[in-house]
């Protein structure tokens, strides 16, 4: 991330600016060294600390902002060569910097815990809440019709109860020399007279965790690391009616960070095809093939249900079932989630399935012709011309490409005749 500083007025791009202020607020010189600014800046916190002074929380706010200034090498050689104004830019407009984080890190680091009794301005602020995670778990549709409970194995990060989440012995953590403890790097550069560029980057000394601790220093079971991984068993409950994509949650159970407020895990419900249902909302669907003879004349079949009851599906004689029917069962579709009295409808789809070619011999054929509705008998004239149908078998000549290819011939002789009329 890049901020370009322009400076106006008179200061003109020279090289050293006579503000010092911050310096001031310190009680330090111009040339003093890390070791007697931070000294100083000790001495003064706790002397104008608002729960000592309250009245001098304006004092504090400004040593601090000094202090976080003149300790960051990139940001004191800014304010040494163009002054404060070249500060302003990403503060809060008080010229306090809008992330108060660096203030607080700052105090927690010399005197423990935060300020104002731990809570920051403003008193007690609410821990900032990590990331939940996401499980996947596959159920069935008689899992989400009958419901179920599943034993879920997860691995997750649990504070280390060795260091107590610190990694390692008491002081043992520093902030990192290399970004001074803000987990980015700044670095800064005059790109123009009157103008400087600021870049900033994720430091990889500390991998963006502001402290480092040295390696005889860490703690010997989470290696620094102050987290450990942990098996957890969780028990999922699936409810009768949950659908596909629908998230249980487990609230706190997420990766534990010290500092962090753990956050959820949520398991998310993946629905595994059916060899007989499809569900579709809070009804179910089924497909049956039945024949001729069954479409015309009634059927009877059975067909088992998601929890384990056989169903007699009965149809009468002379109730036609067309290719393409379909008919409903009420109530015997999925669970309403939550209202476990009502169930969705079982919805069944028909299609007939007619006899191969002449299955039977002609006179038998007459016979059956006998008891279904007459035919539509057509006046034929002494002129027609007998044809007969074939199977249509769009590769051979005189079929379907012969047509296409006709079709190309009559579209491409469009631009010859619309020539020749010109």
């Amino acid at each position: 991330m890049a901020f370009f500083h322009h400076m106006g007025g008179g200061m003109g791009g020279r090289p050293h600016s006579n503000d010092t202020r911050l310096y001031d607020l310190l009680g330090v010189s111009r040339n003093c060294t890390d070791a007697e600014l931070k000294k100083s800046y000790r001495k003064l916190a706790k002397e104008f600390h608002p729960d000592k002074n309250p009245e001098n929380g304006e004092k504090f706010k400004e040593i601090s902002f000094a202090y976080e200034v003149l300790s960051d090498p990139e940001k004191r050689q800014t304010y040494d060569t163009y002054g404060e104004e070249a500060l302003k830019e990403g503060t809060d407009g008080d010229g306090f910097f809008s992330s108060r984080g660096g203030m607080e890190d700052i105090f927690s680091h010399f005197f423990g815990g935060g300020l104002f009794g731990g809570g920051g301005f403003g008193g007690h602020r609410k821990p900032r809440k990590g990331q939940d995670m996401l499980h996947r778990l596959k159920v069935s549709l008689e899992d989400l019709y009958n419901g179920k409970t599943s034993k879920l194995q997860l691995s997750k990060n649990v504070i280390c109860q060795s260091c107590k989440g610190r990694g390692g012995k008491a002081g043992a953590v520093q902030p990192c020399r290399v970004c001074h403890g803000r987990g980015v790097k700044v670095t800064v550069r005059q790109i123009g007279p009157g103008m400087v560029q600021q870049m900033q980057s994720h430091c990889t000394d500390c991998d963006g965790e502001g402290e480092s601790i040295s390696e005889k220093d860490k703690c010997k079971n989470c290696k620094g690391k102050k987290v450990i991984k942990e098996s957890k068993i969780l028990e999922v409950n699936v409810d009768p009616g949950m659908k596909e994509g629908q998230k249980i949650p487990f609230r706190g159970e997420g990766d534990q960070q010290p500092g962090l407020e753990p956050g959820d895990i949520l398991i998310v419900l993946v629905e595994k095809e059916h060899d007989t249902f499809k569900r579709n909302g809070n009804n179910l669907i089924f497909k049956k093939t039945i024949g001729l003879t069954e479409a015309l004349c009634g059927f009877q079949f059975t067909l088992k249900q998601l929890d384990g009851r056989e169903l007699l599906v009965t149809h009468p004689p002379g109730n036609v079932i067309h290719p393409g029917s379909i008919k409903v069962v009420e109530g015997e579709g999925m669970p309403i989630y939550r209202d476990y009295s009502a169930k969705g409808d079982l919805i069944i789809h028909f299609d007939v399935q007619f006899p191969e070619n002449y299955f039977k011999p002609t006179e038998t054929l007459m016979q059956l012709e006998t008891i279904l509705p007459p035919r539509d008998e057509a006046e034929i004239s002494k002129d027609a011309v007998h044809i007969h149908l074939q199977e249509f078998e769009g590769t051979k000549a005189g079929g379907r490409q012969a047509y296409e290819e006709d079709d190309d011939d009559h579209h491409g002789a469009g631009p010859q005749m619309q020539c020749a009329h010109q």
